[in-house]
């Protein structure tokens, strides 16, 4: 539309006696018949490419509401499914949370048990070890007062027997003597040589 009004105007301002030539009046009717052509197949195309919007609207839109038609039930669906499923997500978090606190205390309880046992098993150890010492110094002194008991009185009556010995070699050495004695005194005698007593 424009290209005709630059035609037009150009023509208008060019001489008269040059315009009425048939030259150009000739190239001005090619031109013009160009332009007009040229709008035309412009005019076409836009109306084919108009056309062809429009069916390919139609077609987006019919896949779109193809798509709707599908997918809204499996929306509808999966909404239901989620609104049922909120209470019991959160029911299964909270006993998560419970569950977890549950397990805390419970290893807190465990860690104080187990604490409490090993310090009680210190003390038996330390209460045996006690009594294993007392059990050993009581066995010990037992045995050294048995060793004591025992010693003393064999030591006093090997010390008697010793003793009952050398009176009784004593006594009998003595009644020997005397019968040796007897045997070489001499008759009327006191039994004591004058050497004995230095008489």
């Amino acid at each position: 539309m424009e290209a005709a009004h630059i035609v037009l105007s150009g023509a208008w301002l060019q001489d008269s006696d040059s315009f009425a030539s048939n030259d150009y009046s000739k190239w001005l009717m090619i031109f013009v018949g160009l332009v007009a052509v040229a709008m035309l197949t412009q005019a076409i195309a836009i109306l084919i490419a108009a056309i062809g919007a429009r069916k390919v609207q139609k077609r987006v839109l019919a896949i779109a509401e193809e798509a709707r038609l599908k997918l809204l039930p499996v929306i509808d669906t999966t909404h239901d499914v989620l609104h049922d499923l909120h209470p019991k997500v959160k029911i299964i978090t909270d006993n998560l949370v419970e569950t977890s606190h549950v397990v805390r205390a419970k290893a807190q309880e465990f860690d104080s048990t187990i604490t409490d046992v090993n310090e009680k098993t210190r003390a038996q150890a330390a209460r045996v070890d006690d009594m294993v010492s007392s059990v050993l110094d009581t066995t010990a002194g037992i045995a050294s007062t048995l060793q004591k008991g025992v010693s003393i009185p064999v030591r006093e009556f090997s010390g008697l027997m010793h003793g009952l010995k050398a009176g009784i070699d004593s006594f009998v050495r003595g009644n020997k003597g005397s019968t040796a004695r007897a045997k070489t005194r001499p008759p009327g005698g006191n039994g004591y040589g004058s050497d004995d007593f230095g008489v």
